[in-house]
């Protein structure tokens, strides 16, 4: 009885590492920008995919991505081109589409995936290479002119597909009637200003917002937060 108590211990234990094991193999991981190049550099031909819409992978993307996610129409085919057995690059705005994406692709045997932290906020934010079909509206030097020449100056960086992004809106729109000329606003996307963007190399996420006093940096707010309280304490009694 002993033995046999044992043994179906010994049973369930291997059972269990088994289950663990398979589970550790297929998985992804979401890593920083850092990590995501030098994993991409180490391969001889990169398998990287862009999990955005094709409108806004038609604007911006990363050299070398190819586009689809789940709800393409060509997603299986898509799919059934890459090889499972070598790793997986993923990126889209934030990680949702990502995610959804690593989540299939897990589903069909692929073992080794890595989403980018920040999508492509931070890759081009981040000052890596990028093809772009178009030429930014504004300049890194007429950037750092408009910066030189206020007081207060709070930069919104984002991107028209961010649904974030468009929650900021409402928020600038207060701080301008409340501030008026007090306080000088300028909003970037991505879509009209992606090499400012990458000039800039400070950008992880959309949305980034940057209040400056007199050309110094007062905050930097990777995401939302709470934006008008924060740019109310820094102007009081100013």
């Amino acid at each position: 009885m002993k033995n046999k108590i044992l043994k179906t211990s010994f049973t369930a234990f291997i059972l269990f590492f088994t289950i663990i094991g398979f589970a550790q193999e297929k998985s992804s991981s979401v890593v920083l920008l850092d990590a995501f190049y030098s994993k991409i550099k180490s391969q001889k031909n990169p398998q990287i995919i862009d999990a955005r819409g094709p409108e806004e992978f038609a604007l911006n993307h990363i050299e070398g991505a190819v586009n689809f996610n789940t709800k393409s129409d060509n997603f299986e085919k898509a799919a059934a081109a890459l090889n499972p057995s070598q790793p997986v690059f993923i990126y889209s705005i934030a990680a949702y589409r990502s995610g959804l994406l690593s989540t299939e692709l897990v589903k069909k045997g692929f073992t080794e995936i890595y989403i980018l932290e920040g999508g492509i906020a931070s890759w081009i934010g981040g000052g890596k290479p990028f093809y772009t079909n178009l030429k930014s509206k504004l300049t890194l030097a007429e950037y750092k002119k408009i910066i030189a020449e206020n007081n207060y100056v709070l930069v919104d960086i984002g991107s028209k597909y961010c649904a974030t992004c468009k929650t900021v809106k409402p928020i600038l729109e207060n701080l301008r009637t409340q501030y008026g000329e007090k306080l000088k606003i300028i909003q970037i996307e991505l879509e009209e200003s992606p090499q400012v963007i990458a000039d800039l190399k400070t950008v992880k996420v959309f949305p980034t917002l940057i209040l400056y006093e007199n050309g110094k940096i007062v905050f930097k707010k990777d995401g939302l937060g709470d934006l008008k309280n924060d740019v109310d304490l820094a102007l009081a009694s100013k």
